[in-house]
């Protein structure tokens, strides 16, 4: 061993007991000071989720990004539902990305919208540069949806995968995208976002599965409506 070849005197070096002294403190300080941060931001979610507003959102998310698996250690402490953990992170980064989304014009904005959504009776067919292209044949809501983001000016794609984002980001290269699908697709489609460094807005599907699931198309409707003078609505049905 390397300290076997040492003199002793070596280690009864005031600086250098002096200068580990402090690394030590100042360890303990950073590890202090990391937990108070997880504790704050915990409590903080927990609070907004409880009380459906949130508090301080410019600080959750950078914070967040830091600590992150800390506080979920923290939100399990003080039984926040995870559902609820990522539903309310989702509603995080949207807000934080509001501002930055309604800069970019519409023709440079996307859409991505998951195949589930279509009717399992679905006629329209795949392909690998667009996806699936609606016929709007009347079988489900995409039908109704899709001509009015395309006639805003947003590019348009339901898909079956995230790869088919990466392949289709890459080919028409939007500088902001809409992501619809369940929690953990949005999370994913989030996150990949901020690696391309591209502004994402996520909207949650009411319903999970592979076939035939639900959305408030609403709620894409308005997130697709930021920026624009118009508000983008869907047409009413009177059945």
């Amino acid at each position: 061993m390397i300290t076997d070849y040492l003199p002793v005197a070596f280690f009864d070096v005031p600086i250098l007991n002096s200068i580990v002294y402090l690394l030590g403190e100042l360890v303990i300080i950073v590890l202090v000071l990391w937990i108070l941060l997880s504790l704050l931001i915990g409590i903080l979610i927990a609070l907004s989720i409880r009380k459906k507003k949130m508090y301080f959102p410019m600080l959750l998310r950078p914070v967040l990004a830091l600590t992150e698996g800390t506080v979920k250690l923290v939100c399990m402490m003080f039984r926040v539902d995870p559902t609820e953990l990522m539903e309310f992170l989702i509603k995080i980064d949207n807000q934080m990305n509001y501002s930055a989304f309604a800069k970019v014009p519409v023709e440079r904005r996307a859409v991505f919208i998951p195949l589930c959504l279509r009717s399992a009776k679905c006629p329209a067919r795949l392909s690998p540069d667009v996806g699936i292209s609606c016929v709007s044949c009347g079988k489900c809501q995409l039908g109704d949806a899709i001509p009015i983001l395309k006639e805003a000016g947003y590019m348009t794609f339901i898909i079956p995968g995230s790869t088919f984002i990466k392949r289709l980001v890459k080919k028409y290269r939007p500088q902001a995208m809409i992501g619809v699908g369940c929690l953990m697709e949005v999370k994913e489609g989030l996150e990949l976002g901020r690696r391309i460094s591209m502004t994402t807005i996520g909207v949650v599907t009411k319903t999970d599965g592979c076939v035939e699931t639900t959305m408030d198309y609403d709620v894409l409707m308005k997130a697709a409506s930021i920026g624009l003078d118009k508000e983008l609505k869907m047409p009413v049905n009177n059945d």
